[in-house]
C-alpha cells in the first residue's frame, strides 16, 4: 500500500503515509546548503523546485496581528479581531473562554494565510513570563504574577491555537520569552539570577506546563542572561527543554538577539562565533538578519557542520508537517477556511464583547453607586482623554472597528439621557460637565505605545512599554488633579482606570466612591464597559497581580529572588489590592467546605467542595479560589499558593456546590539534590475564598506516603 502511495508523489517526503522522520530525512537530503540556511530564518519561504512552502512566525498575544503600531502586516495592514490585552485575558479568570479567544485567533490566521496569502502559522503566543514587578514595561503581555495561574492560562491559549485534531495543529503556538524576562531597561545586558528551585517552581513553571500539558513544541529565548549565561545559548535549551520536556519544534532567538551576543553581552567577539554557538545550543530559527553571514562564516571555519544544521532544521520541519503544509490540503481540516473573513462574523464580535465584559474588575463600590440606573438618569458626564479612544499596544493588529467608552455610553443611553463630554479640565470644562450631571465617569489610564513617540520612549514616568520600564506607579499629577476637580463638582464620581499595569491609586481608593479597572485594545471596549456601568452585566473580573500602595513595598527591579518580597506569596505589608481581588454587584457567602477523607496520598487527587451562595439581589459570577499553605515542609515555602480556581455563575438567592480538585503533584517542590519534583509528607492548610487575602474558610489535610 505504501509503495502504491509513493507512486503518486515526486518525492518520498510528499507521501503523508510515510513516517514523519523518514519524510524529513528525504527532504533534508534534497535541500541545498543555501536553502537550508534560508530555512533558519523565521519568515515564510517557498521552495518551488520541490513544491513546498514553510510558514513563518506571526504575533498573536490577543488577536491575530497583521497590522497595528508594530506594522506586523507590513505596509499593507489588515484589520483582524482584537481582544483585550493578555493581562486583561488573565483578569477573566476563565481559561475556557480564553481558549475560545485563541481558537478564534487561529482561525483568522488560517484564513489570512490560505485565502489571502498573508501572515504565517507559527504564532508567537502566549507570553508565559511572570509579572513579578509592577514596573515591568511588558506587563500587558503576561497573564499575571502567579506560576500556577499563568500555567493554566498558557495551556488554554496553546490548546486554543493548536486545536484538538489528532494529527494536525491549527497553528503552532510559540511561547515567549524563555526565561525570566521581566525587566526592560537593561534587558540586553542584565542577568536574571536565582536558584534552581525558583527556576523550576516559579519562572519556568508556566513554560513547562505549556509544553508538557498544553502540547506546544516551540518557544523564543529571552534577551537577558540567566545566572550569567545569555538565554539564547544557555545549556537549559538542551538540558531542560529538549531532554526533560521533549520540546522538538522551533526554538528561536528574539529580534536582534544574535547581534546582542557581540554588541551588548560581549559574550563573543564576532557574529561568526555567536552564530555557531546558537546552532550548537539548539537555536533553529533566527529573528536577526545577521545570522546568514554568521552561519556561512561558521561553516567555512568548521565551527559547525551541515549535520548540525540538519539537526536543528529537523525540528522546524516537524512543525511544518504538523501544520499540514507538506500534505494535500484535502487531508488537513484547518485548510478549509470558508468564504467569509472570520473577523467580519457576529460570532467573533460577540466573543470579543464577552471576553471584555469578563475582564472588567470592580475595585470599589461605596454606597452601591454602581450600577447606574439609566432609566432615572437625566444626564451623565464622561470625562478624560482616554474616554473617546481605544488604544492599541505594540503587538496589536489593526482594529476592524472600535467602540470607545464614550461611544458605548452614548449607544447605551440613547437620546433620553444627556451625555456631557469633556476631555480635560481646560477652562473648567470637566468640572462644569460634572456639576451639571447626575453622575460623572472619569476615564483615565496609560497609553501602551506612548503616542508613538519612538522606540523606548514614553510620555511620562508611569508609562511603560517594550524596552522601557516604568519609573513610577502613581497616577500622573494631571490625572490626580482632574479626579479631584470632578469629585468636588459631583460626589457621584466613578473612576474607570484603563491600564495594563497596577497603579497605586491610594487617593482614589480613599475618596472616589466607585472604581473599575479594565485593559486596553478591545474593539468592544466601550460596549462592554457600558454594560457594566449600567447593570446589564455584573462584573466579576479579578486582579492577577498584587497592587502595592507604593514602590517602597517592592524590592529592587533586578532582584529576581521573589522570596525577598515579591508577589502575594512573599509580599511584605498590606497591599492596596491583593492578588485575586475583585467585587461584584451582589454578595456571595461561602460555607460547608469539605475535602472528603481529609487525607491525600502522595499520588492522589483530593476533591474539595464548597457551597457558594448569592445572598444579593442580582445574578452574578464568583471566582472561587483555592490556596494552600504548607505547615510541616522540610523546605521554605510561600506563605500562600494558588492551586485551583473556578469562575461560576450563581443566580440571586441560589446556592451552588462548587467542586475543585487538588492533586498531590501540584504540592511538590523541586528537590535540588535529587533533581526531581518531590511530594513530601506534610500538613497543608487549604483556604477557599474570593481572593488571596480571604481567611474565613479553611481546612487542613495530611499528605500520606503510600504503603
Amino acid at each position: 500500500m505504501e509503495k502504491a502511495n509513493e507512486a503518486k508523489y515526486s518525492y518520498p517526503f510528499q507521501n503523508p503515509e510515510s513516517p514523519m522522520e523518514e519524510r524529513i530525512d528525504n527532504l533534508l537530503s534534497l535541500l541545498t546548503k543555501e536553502e537550508k540556511i534560508m530555512l533558519l530564518d523565521s519568515g515564510n519561504h517557498d521552495i518551488p523546485r520541490l513544491g513546498f512552502s514553510v510558514a513563518g512566525q506571526v504575533e498573536g498575544y490577543h488577536g491575530a496581528a497583521l497590522g497595528g503600531p508594530g506594522k506586523w502586516g507590513g505596509d499593507d495592514p489588515m484589520a483582524t479581531t482584537q481582544f483585550c490585552q493578555a493581562i486583561g485575558l488573565g483578569e477573566t479568570w476563565d481559561p475556557l473562554l480564553v481558549r475560545e479567544a485563541a481558537e478564534a485567533e487561529a482561525e483568522e490566521f488560517r484564513y489570512a494565510y490560505h485565502k489571502l496569502g498573508r501572515g504565517g502559522l507559527i504564532v508567537r503566543a502566549p507570553n508565559a513570563d511572570l509579572g513579578r514587578d509592577p514596573r515591568w514595561g511588558r506587563t500587558e503581555e503576561c497573564f499575571g504574577e502567579d506560576p500556577y495561574f499563568n500555567s493554566v492560562m498558557a495551556v488554554a491559549v496553546v490548546k486554543g491555537l493548536q486545536g484538538d485534531d489528532p494529527k494536525y495543529i491549527r497553528t503552532a503556538s510559540l511561547l515567549k520569552h524563555f526565561l525570566a524576562n521581566s525587566n526592560e531597561d537593561t534587558r540586553t545586558t542584565s542577568s536574571s539570577d536565582f536558584d534552581d528551585r525558583l527556576f523550576r517552581e516559579y519562572y519556568s513553571y508556566p513554560f513547562m506546563k505549556g509544553f508538557t500539558e498544553g502540547g506546544s513544541d516551540n518557544y523564543m529565548t529571552a534577551y537577558n542572561k540567566y545566572n550569567g549565561i545569555p538565554c539564547i545559548i544557555n545549556p537549559f535549551i538542551r538540558d531542560v527543554t529538549m531532554k526533560e520536556w521533549n520540546v522538538d519544534g522551533v526554538i528561536c532567538t528574539d529580534g536582534g538577539a544574535l547581534g546582542l551576543l557581540v554588541s551588548h553581552h560581549h559574550y563573543y567577539d564576532n557574529n561568526r562565533d555567536a552564530s555557531a554557538a546558537c546552532i550548537k545550543a539548539g537555536i533553529s530559527q533566527f529573528l536577526d538578519g545577521l545570522y546568514e553571514a554568521g552561519v556561512n562564516e561558521a561553516l567555512d571555519a568548521v565551527l559547525i557542520d551541515m549535520k548540525e544544521i540538519d539537526e536543528v532544521l529537523r525540528r522546524n520541519l516537524r512543525i511544518m508537517i504538523r501544520l499540514g503544509l507538506l500534505d494535500p490540503p484535502s487531508m488537513v481540516p484547518y485548510t478549509e477556511v470558508g468564504e467569509t473573513a472570520p473577523w467580519e462574523t457576529e460570532t467573533h464580535k460577540s466573543l470579543v464583547k464577552k471576553v471584555t465584559q469578563e475582564s472588567i474588575v470592580l475595585l470599589k463600590n461605596s454606597g452601591d453607586l454602581l450600577p447606574l440606573d439609566g432609566n432615572s438618569l437625566k444626564s451623565v458626564a464622561v470625562i478624560g482623554h482616554k474616554a473617546d479612544k481605544v488604544l492599541m499596544d505594540w503587538y496589536s493588529g489593526n482594529l476592524p472597528y472600535s467602540i470607545t467608552p464614550l461611544d458605548g455610553i452614548k449607544n447605551k443611553l440613547g437620546d433620553k439621557v444627556t451625555v456631557n463630554f469633556a476631555p480635560d479640565n481646560t477652562n473648567n470644562a470637566a468640572a462644569d460637565a460634572a456639576a451639571k450631571s447626575d453622575a460623572a465617569i472619569v476615564i483615565i489610564g496609560n497609553d501602551p505605545v506612548s503616542g508613538n513617540l519612538g522606540w523606548a520612549v514614553t510620555q511620562m514616568p508611569s508609562e511603560g512599554r517594550e524596552a522601557v520600564d516604568r519609573r513610577s506607579i502613581t497616577l500622573e499629577q494631571s490625572d490626580e488633579e482632574l479626579l479631584q476637580e470632578v469629585l468636588k463638582a459631583n460626589k457621584n464620581t466613578i473612576l474607570v482606570l484603563v491600564s495594563n499595569f497596577p497603579y497605586s491609586i491610594n487617593k482614589a481608593q480613599e475618596a472616589i466612591p466607585a472604581i473599575l479597572h479594565m485593559t486596553q485594545n478591545s474593539q468592544e471596549m466601550g460596549s462592554a464597559l457600558a454594560d457594566v456601568l449600567f447593570g446589564d452585566y455584573n462584573p466579576a473580573g479579578r486582579l492577577v497581580q498584587t497592587w502595592p500602595k507604593s514602590l517602597d513595598q517592592v524590592p529592587d527591579m533586578l532582584d529576581y529572588n521573589i522570596r525577598n518580597g515579591r508577589t502575594y506569596m512573599y509580599f511584605k505589608g498590606e497591599p492596596l489590592y491583593p492578588f485575586g481581588y475583585g467585587l461584584n454587584y451582589t454578595k456571595f457567602e461561602y460555607s460547608n467546605l469539605k475535602s472528603g477523607s481529609g487525607e491525600l496520598t502522595i499520588d492522589g487527587i483530593l476533591t474539595i467542595t464548597v457551597d457558594v451562595e448569592n445572598v444579593g439581589k442580582r445574578d452574578g459570577e464568583e471566582v472561587v479560589q483555592l490556596y494552600v499553605e504548607h505547615i510541616n515542609s522540610s523546605v521554605e515555602r510561600p506563605k500562600r499558593e494558588l492551586k485551583g480556581f473556578k469562575r461560576v455563575k450563581v443566580e440571586a438567592g441560589k446556592k451552588a456546590a462548587v467542586e475543585l480538585s487538588l492533586a498531590a503533584a501540584d504540592l511538590a517542590y523541586w528537590n535540588v539534590e535529587k533533581h526531581a519534583w518531590v511530594v513530601e509528607e506534610d500538613e497543608v492548610i487549604i483556604r477557599v475564598g474570593g481572593s488571596s487575602a480571604d481567611e474565613d474558610l479553611k481546612l487542613s489535610c495530611r499528605i500520606k506516603l503510600k504503603a
